[in-house]
């Protein structure tokens, strides 16, 4: 029975061998992966992963795990954890993002979801620069759940308020399946 979790999050140089290597260990130990992320961020590459197996066979990747993180230039974070909490009084919508690049956008963003108990179930966001005007851009894609008792319409009407003042072009609507 794979009742147990493991959350792992590496830091490494980018080479293709250390998506492999993770991987290969997580194998290995007789385990499975439920989710993963990875990105390229600079010269670096960012795996995160969701593993789950068997209390023993979590416990021989945590070990295993032990040597990878010994070494250059590997920084990793290993953590045991449960399922994801099944919050069915919640709504799943997306928010689209783009506007000239500023500081601080991220983390107004978070703000603006965070004072309304809305969790942020993933965020994307990169710079980049507009290819007509070369001008500096922002772009985010954020998943979030809605409290099932918000009133929609007035939540998007402070989201757009919330949007023309930090200059956003936004949108939110609801992941359709």
């Amino acid at each position: 029975m794979n009742d147990s979790r493991l959350l792992i999050s590496s830091v490494a140089r980018h080479d293709p061998s250390h998506l492999r290597d993770l991987t290969g260990r997580v194998v290995s130990a007789g385990c499975g992966v439920e989710e993963s992320h990875v990105a390229v961020m600079g010269e670096e590459i960012i795996v995160m992963m969701l593993v789950n197996g068997n209390w023993n066979a979590i416990a021989k990747l945590e070990s295993t795990l032990q040597k990878l993180g010994e070494k250059d230039g590997v920084s990793l974070e290993v953590r045991r954890t449960g399922p994801k909490a099944q919050e069915g009084d919640r709504l799943p919508y997306i928010v689209e993002v783009v506007s000239a690049d500023s500081p601080g956008i991220v983390h107004h963003l978070a703000g603006f979801f965070s004072s309304r108990n809305i969790a942020i179930d993933g965020l994307v966001s990169t710079c980049y620069q507009a290819t007509q005007t070369g001008t500096a851009m922002f772009s985010a894609h954020i998943s979030i759940s809605i409290p099932a008792a918000t009133q929609i319409s007035a939540l998007r009407e402070e989201f757009m308020e919330f949007c023309d003042r930090m200059n956003l072009d936004a949108i939110l609507e609801p992941v359709k399946a």
